[in-house]
């Protein structure tokens, strides 16, 4: 009963990307090919509200549930790690044709096939959790 809410805005962020269609292989495709702004105004969005955001929660020196200031770790100082991380996040995106998040919305929308993806992507995580000592960061 405690996690209910969290399960209402995954429903309701859910219903958002595929209203907008940010779950459409179509609209992906697109981007890849540069032949279309739609997504891209969706992930430009998305980072200007994100910065926005974070400097409301930084200035206003907002609380968290419990009372607890929120603190925001910076991140660690790289550029290859990131270029990788991109590139190897950028290439998944684009082989199989959809990001982490809408795997589990084209799920719940009756795409199985996505399902093997997502199994993918969950041992990838997994196995990335288990190497992460010995890889470079």
């Amino acid at each position: 009963m405690k996690f209910i809410k969290f399960l209402l805005v995954g429903v309701v962020f859910g219903i958002v990307l595929t209203k907008s269609e940010a779950v459409s292989w179509y609209r992906i495709y697109e981007m890849f090919h540069f032949q279309s702004f739609h997504m891209f105004g969706i992930i430009i969005t998305a980072v200007v509200v994100g910065v926005v955001g974070i400097q409301i929660i930084k200035r206003s020196k907002a609380k968290d549930i419990s009372g607890n200031p929120i603190t925001i770790a910076d991140k660690e100082k790289g550029f290859t790690n990131y270029i990788i991380g991109g590139i190897l996040f950028g290439l998944g995106w684009g082989l199989v044709g959809t990001c982490p998040g809408p795997m589990y919305i084209l799920v719940g929308a009756g795409f199985w096939g996505i399902g093997i993806v997502l199994l993918g992507a969950l041992v990838g995580t997994y196995l990335y959790g288990v190497f992460k000592s010995k890889l470079p960061h």
